[in-house]
């Protein structure tokens, strides 16, 4: 079951870590390096119904943005 709720212990600390991993980069390079991240995401979720569940979650979310 995919974790909805709030789950970070440093919110604020892991949000600069990942604009800090960005700086520099080219939009390729950045949209690149998302990739990357996602992929070593799921592999450390590996479930797959969680990260099924995660993948219809972003895509909903960004539709009704």
């Amino acid at each position: 079951m995919l974790e909805t709720k709030p789950n970070f212990n440093r919110p604020d600390e892991s949000y600069a870590l990942l604009i800090k991993a960005h700086e520099g980069l080219s939009e390729a390079e950045s949209h690149a390096m998302n990739a990357r991240l996602i992929l070593i995401l799921m592999n450390q979720i590996g479930d797959h119904a969680v990260i099924a569940e995660a993948l219809a979650l972003a895509r909903n979310v960004r539709a009704a943005t």
